[in-house]
């Protein structure tokens, strides 16, 4: 294991969180805030301070292989939660460091569940803070550094494969850094593409500022009790589902419509399960709820919305689907298990596993009825190896036992099934409102500091796909031999 390597990356993520805090902080100056002002400085310092000793430690192998991806990506996201919650913390504007905690933890893996009960009022700079996390960790923090920072060289691969959602991760260029850089150029480009259509909508600046980090990181976090339902715009609400749907799409994608690769667009199967389950559920969700509107358009535009927004694992909320039909709230729920693209800002299981595990099923049929024949598993037309199938596989066993034993844990707080298990469905899949005392209407301060905490773990598991956080506490990968 090399840890001076793990704490030289732990000393860089500590001075760029610094530095990104640095914007709210002259928010906080510039609208005289007093006691946020005070608690991102003192963080700040903190930091820089301890970032500087870690990074000033001489060594010379920076070799990292898989061990030192996984472990460094786990205690990067706990370092960069913790420190995140402290401006929270130091501020008042949350006083129990638990709930700052997980406010930040459901910022940063953009998951959108929230503790508060009231919003507008809170200070700018808190605002633009707890939207800017969902912003860092939609892209994730270490590919940033890898775009700006050299760590490890090629081998830093590992890094970006244990923080990138989906089973399938690669370099879109030969060099890691090369790529690291694109994909943050794409995700500014669409962030300030989807602030600009916002702005010319009639939305407030800062408002459509926050808007875009929010909807960039498949977050959700609003600046508004009622999420964008306040705003009562039609289009604002048209350019929101959009562009969730566009940041819950695999970003190679948007690097081959860079280089005008068509026919690799066209033909990826990921796409086509994606745009076909938002367009199918938002048919079948508009006919269920249609007696329920005024007009077939209002209908299809609140179903859209929503089913944008839990597929993508944003959280956004224009209406409150509580009140909707069992089959509509099932509909929901069914996708947003199921989450955005591999290789997305989004959560949940991924459009790709979903894929490769339906292959699966039709090649069991098929060897079933000819025991002899030979079934390969494809994916765009190229054979997907049998690691990557036993991984899907595993994966999907994993987070469903995640998910049920978590809700077994968090049911001794007493709250109703629907509550108890959306809580933990939305938490590992990273997507925000469920159903009952979480859902769309309301928040997640009514569970106590454990029942947080462990959903904390949840939102962290869920971002990270499990593997990183589950390794960290492994004994075999803190064993010499260990690869």
């Amino acid at each position: 294991m090399n840890y001076y390597m793990i704490m030289y990356i732990l000393g860089n993520l500590m001075k760029v969180e610094g530095c990104l805090m640095v914007v709210p902080a002259l928010i906080a100056i510039a609208k005289k805030e007093a006691d946020p002002m005070h608690g991102f400085f003192t963080t700040i310092i903190m930091l820089w301070i301890l970032g500087t000793i870690l990074t000033g430690l001489k060594f010379k192998n920076k070799d990292i292989y898989a061990r030192e991806g996984f472990v460094v990506t786990a205690l990067s996201w706990i370092v960069l939660s913790f420190f995140g919650a402290m401006p929270f913390y130091f501020s008042g504007t949350i006083p129990s460091f638990v709930d700052s905690f997980f406010e930040t933890v459901s910022g940063f893996t953009t998951t959108g569940a929230t503790i508060l009960n009231q919003i507008e009022g809170l200070p700018l700079s808190i605002l633009f803070w707890r939207s800017f996390t969902h912003w860092i960790g939609g892209m994730g923090v270490l590919v940033f550094l890898l775009a700006i920072i050299p760590m490890g060289g090629d081998r830093s691969m590992y890094i970006m494969k244990a923080e990138a959602p989906g089973p399938l991760v690669g370099k879109l260029v030969p060099k890691v850094k090369s790529t690291a850089k694109l994909l943050y150029l794409i995700y500014i480009f669409l962030t300030i593409a989807e602030m600009l259509f916002l702005l010319a909508a009639g939305m407030p600046l800062f408002d459509s500022i926050l808007s875009a980090f929010s909807t960039a990181g498949t977050g959700g976090y609003s600046i508004k009790n009622a999420s964008i339902a306040a705003y009562d715009s039609a289009v604002i609400e048209y350019i929101i589902a959009v562009f969730m749907m566009i940041f819950g799409i695999n970003f190679n994608l948007f690097y081959l419509l860079m280089i005008k690769d068509f026919a690799d667009i066209f033909k990826n199967e990921e796409l086509k399960y994606y745009l076909g389950i938002i367009a199918g559920a938002t048919a079948l969700i508009t006919l269920n709820i249609v007696g329920m509107y005024e007009s077939i358009e209002a209908a299809f535009r609140d179903a859209f919305f929503q089913v944008t927004s839990l597929i993508t694992t944003t959280g956004f909320i224009t209406a409150n689907y509580e009140l909707w039909p069992e089959f509509s709230k099932t509909m929901l729920i069914v996708i947003l298990m199921i989450g955005a693209c591999g290789g997305s800002t989004g959560g949940g299981l991924k459009v790709s596993r979903l894929v490769i595990l339906l292959k699966m099923i039709t090649q069991e049929l098929k060897r079933m009825v000819h025991p002899r024949s030979v079934n390969i598993i494809k994916l765009d037309g190229m054979k997907i190896e049998q690691e990557t199938v036993d991984s899907v596989t595993s994966f999907f066993v994993i987070y469903v036992f995640l998910i049920f034993g978590s809700f077994i844990i968090i049911s001794v707080d007493n709250f109703g099934f629907t509550t108890s298990l959306t809580a933990v469905m939305t938490c590992v899949g990273n997507v925000g409102p469920g159903l009952g005392g979480v859902g769309p209407v309301e928040n997640f301060a009514l569970f106590s500091p454990f029942v947080k905490l462990v959903l904390c773990m949840d939102m962290l598991l869920g971002r990270l796909e499990i593997f990183p956080l589950v390794m960290l506490f492994s004994p075999a990968v803190w064993k010499k031999g260990f690869m």
